[in-house]
């Protein structure tokens, strides 16, 4: 067995531009398939980290059937088992309540409907980075009688920071709601929709306004790593009584950015079989060649005694050890780049930065530094190149030694 491995080693670099050309193509292979699927991943990694800590969260607690009906008349008092799911749950970091209900919002001579939620500042500056959204005044503080608007709310009603803005709505179970609060502060989102919407108000003042006293709508869950959120869920489950509640993940509340995200990567997997058919002929090429090349060697082998099992063997083997050299010279080659678009995002300008922009997300081009990516794309070249060393062992298992020493 050594001695053969041996052999294959040698008849490797027994022409050293072929070895080359063969593992210049693998090698390039397993650069661009690492370097596509990293930016491909990381990019959709940063939107999701966007669009879900901006407002979402990874998962949310209601009431049974909450979502699919958003009424007030489905908010709840948590129990103490929810309240408790920080202690219990050790992925949970934190727990948003929010009261979310619409409204009708009037300042003057104008009016629209709006979205009002009643926040804990705190917890849900935490969680989604509000704060650092302001545009102008201060932010809410526990205690205070006053609201925050999106940009999109003030442009439109003609607000500004100290006026006044009415807001009428019914309230839980059919109550009548009505308020005046002042505007303290600014909110500025990318998605246009957010902006045109949202009204901010501390917890107390939004259960006061609904006449929905200790009640909420939403607990969401800050849960630090996002390959945890699964898991999660089904610990909070087990946590908390299904008759009561629901408990759903972002990709059930956001269908369409799901849906989105599996046809960019189906088109990116179309390019990446592309470029692996490419890759593929390119081997076989190289092949080809180097079967017909040593057609003789293969005859003379084969009339001295070599048993066709073991010279098949070593040529499979030749083959696989080139795949294996270009596998691994692909990966530690990738490795730089990658690390290095990771640290070093593109900075997306123009119109790429403006469509980011409308759904909230940071307009740039990020790669992930995943170890997984690299071993898959360098497994997936590998496993081509030892398939593809099929044909020489189909050729010498057809061998005819005379014919081949003729030749």
């Amino acid at each position: 067995m050594n001695t053969i491995i041996k052999l294959a080693w040698r008849n490797i670099w027994r022409n050293k531009r072929r070895t080359f050309i063969t593992a210049a193509s693998i090698v390039l292979a397993v650069l661009l398939s690492n370097v596509m699927t990293s930016m491909q991943k990381g990019t959709w990694d940063n939107m999701v980290d966007s669009v879900v800590n901006t407002f979402f969260g990874y998962a949310q607690i209601h009431a049974n059937g909450y979502w699919e009906e958003q009424t007030l008349d489905k908010a709840f008092q948590p129990d103490d088992k929810l309240n408790e799911l920080g202690v219990q749950v050790k992925s949970i970091e934190s727990i948003i309540p929010r009261l979310e209900s619409f409204a009708l919002a009037s300042y003057e001579t104008k009016t629209q409907g709006v979205l009002v939620i009643g926040i804990d500042p705190v917890k849900e500056n935490d969680m989604t980075g509000l704060e650092k959204k302001m545009t102008a005044g201060q932010f809410l503080a526990e205690g205070d009688n006053a609201v925050l608007v999106g940009e999109g709310v003030a442009e439109n009603m003609k607000l500004g920071i100290g006026d006044t803005l009415v807001l009428l709505s019914q309230g839980y179970r059919g109550v009548n709601a009505a308020g005046k609060y002042p505007i303290k502060g600014l909110v500025r989102f990318g998605s246009p929709q957010l902006n045109k919407q949202m009204v901010y108000m501390p917890l107390p003042i939004a259960q006061q306004f609904f006449g929905a006293e200790d009640l909420v709508t939403t607990m969401a869950l800050k849960i630090g790593n996002k390959k945890e959120v699964e898991e999660t869920i089904k610990a909070v489950k087990t946590n908390i009584s299904p008759e009561k509640y629901e408990v759903l993940n972002w990709e059930e509340m956001i269908p369409d950015l799901v849906q989105a995200r599996e046809l960019d990567t189906a088109s990116n997997k179309f390019v990446l079989y592309i470029l692996y058919l490419i890759v593929g002929f390119g081997i076989f090429g190289t092949i080809l060649m180097m079967t017909k090349e040593r057609e003789y060697e293969f005859g003379v082998l084969t009339a001295i005694g070599m048993q066709r099992n073991k010279l098949s063997f070593m040529v499979w083997l030749e083959t696989t050890l080139l795949g294996l050299f270009g596998s691994v010279v692909g990966i530690l080659l990738s490795i730089p780049i990658v690390y290095y678009m990771y640290s070093n995002p593109i900075q997306l300008t123009g119109e790429m930065a403006s469509a980011y922009d409308k759904f909230g997300v940071e307009p740039i081009m990020k790669a992930v530094f995943d170890p997984q990516i690299f071993l898959q794309q360098a497994i997936i070249i590998f496993i081509i190149t030892t398939i593809l060393a099929i044909y020489p062992i189909w050729k010498i298992r057809n061998l005819k030694a005379v014919e081949m020493m003729r030749a």
